[in-house]
């Protein structure tokens, strides 16, 4: 009776938390996600916004304002085509410094480095903080919660290169 108590015990411990454990399964899945978000600022195309984004979405810019999806889309559908036609690029790269994740909902914070007119004489650089909770919808992973601050203009190139890279997936697996 002892041994049998024991291996449920321990078949227990083994299955309940590889179910909520952080796998790389999932952060390369979640990767997908930032991929489209890259490509949608590369191409200006804000349909791919509104794909990877909740429609339950909630919206903090720097603790000024919060939007909802509708909101924020319709947002980047302007910002977006006002780029386009002034010819404008906007080319923007994230790095973390927390990735954490289970099977249905996900954290991810780390520092943006948006370049607006890359390589141009009117190239302008900007650093942010973000924090986004993803969860899946479906099956897929969306954008529930973004969060974003320049956290009054002291966020730069330094934490910028201090934190880990997109495809940096090792750091965030627990050894």
């Amino acid at each position: 009776m002892f041994n049998k108590c024991i291996t449920f015990l321990l078949f227990l411990f083994v299955f309940t938390t590889q179910g909520n454990s952080q796998t790389l399964n999932d952060l390369k899945e979640i990767n997908e996600v930032w991929g489209k978000f890259h490509q949608a600022f590369e191409t200006l195309d804000y349909s791919l916004m509104a794909e990877i984004h909740s429609k339950k979405l909630i919206r903090i810019s720097g603790g000024k304002r919060i939007t909802d999806y509708k909101n924020y889309i319709d947002n980047y559908k302007v910002r977006f085509q006002k780029a386009k036609e002034n010819k404008n690029t906007n080319d923007i790269a994230l790095r973390f410094f927390e990735r954490i994740n289970n099977d249905s909902i996900a954290s991810e914070r780390g520092i943006y480095k948006l370049i607006a007119n890359k390589g141009k004489q009117n190239e302008r650089i900007y650093y942010g903080q973000f924090h986004v909770i993803l969860a899946k919808e479906n099956g897929k992973w969306k954008i529930l919660m973004d969060y974003d601050s320049d956290e009054a203009n002291t966020i730069g190139e330094r934490d910028f290169a201090d934190a880990y890279g997109l495809n940096n997936l090792d750091a965030f697996m627990k050894k």
